[in-house]
């Protein structure tokens, strides 16, 4: 119908983007595939036939692009913020985040489903609704498209405010001069990892939740979605980076693709604990994914 030019309803629409329902019932898809267990495994959880779908290389490109244009907006909202010494640059920069987060996952959800961040992804892939193959692609897409976001920024600044800055990089400690010589300042290694952990599960539970429960998706709509994923980021970012104020400390990163994205190409104290910005948000991952599991079927649509 839509080679036609009908538009699809919204029904559609989220379940071709990998927004599926947790059916208490059988279909008769799933039927036929307990009777082929084998089958079943490598087409829903390996998805190996998705290695050479055209459909989802057309979806990681997005991907890529998206994550490339966050990467550069989200890192040059933070550099021109502390540039320019407003009062307030945490809730400056937290509300311009929220605004750019909302319309890159509307350009992209048509395409992609609007992931742009490896923890949305890690978290479909645990919860079931992406195959290990389109997770793997898909995360790859969003590494590269971090580290096109940050030669993109680093193309446009001049060195003494890639210098100062770090591109607008993730980290959790800095080296500053100090009366006895270099000093390093910023957060202990356990509190940043317990924020990266506790932010990402926030995150998650809070409004992708919602995305990836297709009846919520159709009731709440589509851009309200977006715009709610977008403000709870922005508040996370606030709070992460208010919450602790501490010199050094850049916030929880709340993407490894976009921590990855500068590290790469600035290099330097920007790998000086960049696991956390991985290790963390996976862990955060995996309790959502507990969570979800613990949920009884019947009380998953429940409002």
């Amino acid at each position: 119908m839509a080679g036609i030019g009908v538009v699809e309803d919204e029904e559609s629409i989220y379940g071709r983007n990998k927004v599926q329902p947790f059916a208490s019932t059988p279909t008769p898809g799933q039927v036929t595939e307990e009777k082929h267990p084998k089958a079943s495994l490598s087409s829903k959880v390996l998805g190996l036939e998705e290695l050479f779908s055209l459909e989802v290389w057309r979806a990681s490109l997005a991907e890529l692009l998206g994550t490339a244009v966050l990467v550069f907006s989200l890192d040059t909202i933070v550099i021109s913020t502390l540039q320019t010494e407003t009062k307030t640059p945490n809730l400056v920069m937290s509300v311009l985040i929220a605004f750019v987060v909302a319309v890159l996952l509307l350009a992209t959800y048509p395409i992609s489903g609007g992931h742009i961040n490896p923890i949305v992804t890690f978290a479909a892939l645990l919860t079931g609704l992406v195959s290990i193959s389109r997770a793997a692609i898909f995360i790859l897409a969003q590494s590269v498209g971090g580290i096109l976001g940050a030669l993109a920024l680093k193309a446009v600044v001049n060195s003494g405010i890639e210098r100062t800055y770090s591109l607008g990089g993730c980290t959790v400690t800095s080296v500053v001069p100090g009366p006895h010589g270099p000093t390093v300042i910023g957060l202990e290694t356990s509190q940043a990892l317990w924020l990266e952990i506790i932010c990402s599960f926030v995150f998650l539970f809070a409004s992708v939740w919602m995305a990836f429960d297709r009846r919520q998706a159709k009731a709440v709509g589509r851009v309200m979605i977006c715009v709610i994923l977008g403000i709870v980021l922005g508040l996370l970012v606030y709070i992460s980076t208010t919450v602790t104020a501490t010199k050094g400390y850049g916030g929880a990163g709340l993407n490894p693709a976009r921590c990855l994205g500068p590290a790469v190409v600035r290099g330097g104290h920007l790998w000086d604990k960049h696991w956390i910005f991985w290790f963390g948000p996976a862990i955060g991952c995996v309790a959502f994914a507990l969570y979800v599991k613990m949920i009884p079927r019947e009380h998953t649509h429940s409002y």
